[in-house]
């Protein structure tokens, strides 16, 4: 079967996703733009018309970029008492099959399986011959578990991943995840998360300035070296243990900015209210403050010790001109992160982290240097590489 100019049939590619993420609605806008494809999302939660309640940040958010346009979609209605992601049967939409087969795909890309919905999907279209892609960012990188509960998850997930037709892969510890499930290589190509690289990069001129003032604001002299903490205060991103090991550290050209929420924002800001001079926090910032925000630092830091699939932000950060430094629990860290823009800790020593932060930052020659590498890095994940392997990928199990 042929697909593309000169055959007049476009490729029909569905994608099912809970609601509208920041990270994909680029890729989902790249596609739609194809002359040579017809792309259609289905929502199984919402679709970012309301703010929704974010537990991480502890507050309602709707995202002030636009997530929604540039491509077609539909909203499925989902009949489930506690709709959401945080549990199996937050997602329970009986009409999905129906508008997705009424759709006529070729190919249905599925994000996410551990919803009833998305579950009974990728069983249903196996059943029927439809070609299916998989894309999820799950690692083994906080260990594998054990005990029955942990038996019961692998067989599960050994049957659930024999249903898709291939697998977008995120990353090496992504891919080594899926090879524990018994997904053998053939079915699983590489197609790292990605950003739109130039709503962060450009206009850099424009960028830096807005940050210079934004740092008069907050009385950060110019000579002042930043360490940049931004996302959600909670545990597993170890704000607390990252603010404490950096007071440690007691070198008085550095200071600490924390920007987010969440809940550990309390006893962070009792550290914050005792040095003032060493550490600053920011409230939340919406998306189209965040080119901004990331250059208020000269380095980015994440030190999540559990729970972070990839690490978004980091893609960001680089985007931006910055280095970063990333603890070894960080999804992203064997794939994005190199001597040429940062370095990677290991996620039980915040001190030594602090250590490698004070040596990254030691010179603003080294830090240009850094920056610069930053930026040339960034454009690897960019959307548009995104694009051409899951394009490659869809085609390829179409024609099969």
């Amino acid at each position: 079967m042929n697909f593309g100019p000169g055959t007049g049939r476009p490729l029909r590619f569905a994608f099912v996703v809970s609601h509208p993420i920041q990270y994909y609605a680029p890729l989902y806008q790249h596609l739609a733009s194809r002359g040579d494809l017809s792309v259609r999302v289905f929502f199984t939660w919402h679709d970012g018309s309301r703010e929704v309640h974010d537990p991480g940040f502890e507050r309602p958010v709707a995202w002030d970029v636009p997530l929604t346009t540039g491509f077609d979609y539909e909203l499925v209605r989902n009949v489930s008492s506690d709709p959401g992601t945080h549990h199996f049967l937050g997602l329970q939409n009986p009409s999905l099959l129906r508008q997705v087969r009424a759709w006529r795909p070729d190919v249905v890309h599925m994000t996410g399986w551990a919803w009833w919905s998305h579950f009974r999907l990728m069983h249903t279209l196996h059943l029927l011959g439809i070609p299916s892609l998989f894309r999820g960012d799950s690692h083994l990188l906080d260990g594998a578990g054990g005990g029955p509960r942990s038996l019961l998850k692998r067989l599960v997930l050994r049957r659930v991943f024999s249903w898709p037709s291939a697998f977008l892969v995120v990353g090496k510890a992504n891919r080594d995840y899926f090879r524990s499930f018994g997904v053998s290589d053939d079915r699983l190509r590489r197609c790292p998360h990605s950003i739109d690289v130039r709503r962060f990069a450009e206009p850099s001129a424009d960028l830096e300035f807005e940050a210079r003032s934004w740092r008069v604001e907050l009385g950060l002299a110019e000579d002042q070296r930043v360490l940049l903490f931004a996302g959600k205060f909670e545990r597993k991103k170890q704000p607390l243990e990252l603010a404490r090991a950096f007071l440690e550290l007691g070198d008085p050209q550095l200071v600490l900015l924390m920007v987010g929420g969440g809940e550990l924002e309390a006893p962070l800001r009792e550290l914050a209210a005792a040095a003032p001079a060493h550490i600053r926090l920011l409230p939340f910032q919406n998306q189209s403050r965040m080119p901004i925000v990331y250059r208020l630092g000269s380095l980015f830091i994440l030190p999540s010790a559990y729970g972070e699939t990839w690490g978004m932000a980091v893609n960001e950060a680089l985007a931006c001109g910055r280095p970063v430094l990333v603890s070894d629990r960080v999804g992203c860290a064997s794939d994005v992160v190199d001597e040429s823009c940062g370095a990677v800790f290991d996620w039980r020593d915040l001190k030594q982290g602090m250590i490698r932060a004070q040596e990254l930052m030691a010179s603003r020659v080294r830090l240009d240097t850094l920056g610069r590498a930053a930026t040339e890095r960034a454009w690897r994940f960019d959307t548009s590489e995104a694009e051409r392997l899951t394009l490659e990928l869809a085609r390829e199990v179409a024609e099969r």
